[in-house]
């Protein structure tokens, strides 16, 4: 069956925004800010754990697309 694109797009923008947000987030609780003046070791600790959470965020929801369209057949 052939993918949908509108929801390959959404799905893909959901996870990213939510894994880079919920990877912000825990950059706050531990005192890592990405907006810190300079590049400080907080400042890069956090700006990689957004890369990391948008990335894993990216990889979860192609997961669960993949899980769906394969339930599908």
């Amino acid at each position: 069956m052939k993918n949908n694109p509108l929801i390959e797009g959404v799905s893909d923008a959901v996870g990213f925004v939510g894994g880079a947000l919920l990877g912000f987030w825990i950059g706050r609780l531990i005192g890592w800010d990405i907006f810190a003046p300079g590049y400080g070791n907080a400042s890069i600790g956090g700006i990689v754990l957004v890369g990391f959470g948008g990335g894993l965020g990216l990889q979860l929801a192609r997961r669960w697309r993949s899980r769906q369209n394969s339930n599908k057949e």
